[in-house]
């Protein structure tokens, strides 16, 4: 991947199938120059993770994830011990140096650590996901990670990478993310996506399906957002729709067919309840398309 100009971020990103916009490549294209971490935050389904897997194939090399949640500890996200293979070398009396145990041999590498691993070649791209999923404590410790690509291991000692990792953090933001760590990345806000760029991401994702049904589904689909809904459709929905009303063979949207596929879209009974009200208005459902 080139990556020496705002341009050739821009043609990465559509070459890799990516409908991007100036806000978005600025952002990469800073993060990638000064070595900063990018933290995209945004609703569910806009296409945050996706970016960490254009990167992964526009550089051809490993996306390393990591799923946070909640009790996400340091054992679960950089490394533990081998505690069986450990109690197995001494049960078979290899005890005269305890220190052996505690070596690479024994070490199983989460995450964080296989992405500053100093064995490695080339940079991965480390995904973080869903860092709001984390306790604060997990913030805390990832601030020297991100600031040096290095962590300390008391039985190994200090562990630096040879090629510091490509990394993306993504928030849905169910809470707020401390300043400490987002002062060490480079911040950027994805939004739902107009009208416009929408359709070119179902043209280009679903191509087989019909350019009249693709704006009918946008068109429902922005609509839907205003609405007050627990959980509007992301683009991942939208693609997904569009993708299972091609597979139907759907050549006009329908009253019927939209209530019978809101399980693609919608995922609570409480919106379906709510949109299905909608469709019964005739005046709301005339101003779709």
């Amino acid at each position: 991947m080139k990556a020496d100009s705002l341009e050739q971020i821009a043609e990465t990103l559509e070459a890799e199938g990516y409908v991007s916009d100036p806000a978005v490549s600025m952002s990469l294209f800073l993060a990638l120059k000064m070595r900063r971490p990018l933290f995209l935050e945004g609703a569910p389904g806009v296409g945050k993770t996706e970016i960490a897997r254009v990167l992964s194939r526009a550089f051809a090399t490993e996306l390393i994830r990591l799923q946070c949640y909640e009790g996400l500890d340091i054992h679960h996200a950089l490394y533990e011990w081998n505690y069986p293979r450990q109690l197995l070398r001494l049960q078979a009396g290899q005890s005269e140096d305890l220190g052996a145990i505690y070596s690479d041999e024994y070490l199983l590498k989460r995450p964080l650590l296989q992405a500053i691993d100093p064995a490695r070649s080339t940079s991965p791209v480390l995904l973080i996901d869903e860092i709001d999923r984390a306790d604060e404590e997990f913030e805390s410790f990832l601030l020297e990670l991100l600031s040096d690509f290095q962590v300390t291991i008391p039985e190994l000692g200090r562990i630096e990478a040879a090629h510091s990792p490509i990394v993306i953090l993504t928030s849905n933001r169910t809470r707020e993310i401390h300043d400490a760590l987002k002062r060490r990345c480079i911040y950027c806000w994805i939004d739902y996506p107009s009208t416009q760029k929408e359709l070119a991401i179902v043209s280009m994702k679903v191509p087989a399906l019909s350019e009249h049904v693709r704006e009918q589904v946008v068109s429902l689909i922005q609509k839907l957002r205003r609405e007050d809904l627990l959980k509007p459709p992301g683009i991942a929905e939208t693609l997904d729709w569009a993708e299972a009303l091609m597979h139907l063979g759907i050549a006009e949207l329908d009253t019927d067919t939209v209530r019978q596929t809101l399980g693609v879209i919608l995922k609570n009974q409480e919106d379906i309840s709510v949109v299905e009200g909608l469709l019964e208005d005739d005046a709301w459902v005339a101003q779709v398309g």
